[in-house]
């Protein structure tokens, strides 16, 4: 699998580093990674992420939040849209997650976005992951 998927490895590594209680997780950069991370930090499941040059197309280092139990904040990360078996949707149809707890990430025309964000602009598009 591994870059095939590059959504798929983000929500696994952020799944194992917090599983593995890592206060910091390091990954490949890209543009949409980036976009899903400003999501997550917005809603405040992770604390923050930075951006890192290096020789290749740089890294971004993610920075995992915890309870004052150290328990990581994010229950459940799931890939919806798979390269092999995409999933859209309409603004309309636009899915809540955990009766609205949670946050279902969309790619749309306007970007990537939150589920909430994407009722605000009513744009449907392609979910690629819920988060709770």
């Amino acid at each position: 699998m591994g870059m095939t998927d590059p959504i798929a490895d983000l929500l696994s590594r952020i799944r194992n580093a917090q599983h593995a209680k890592h206060q910091i997780v390091s990954i490949p950069a890209s543009n949409i990674k980036k976009a899903v991370l400003e999501i997550l930090k917005h809603e405040g499941f992770i604390q923050d992420y930075a951006f890192e040059r290096d020789d290749l197309q740089g890294v971004l280092n993610i920075i995992l939040k915890y309870d004052k139990n150290d328990e990581g904040i994010i229950l459940g990360l799931q890939r919806v849209s798979t390269p092999g078996c995409r999933r859209y949707v309409k603004a309309k149809e636009i899915p809540k997650v955990l009766g609205g707890l949670g946050v279902a990430i969309l790619s749309t025309s306007r970007g990537v976005v939150s589920d909430r964000a994407a009722r605000d602009l009513n744009v449907g598009g392609e979910v690629l992951a819920y988060v709770w």
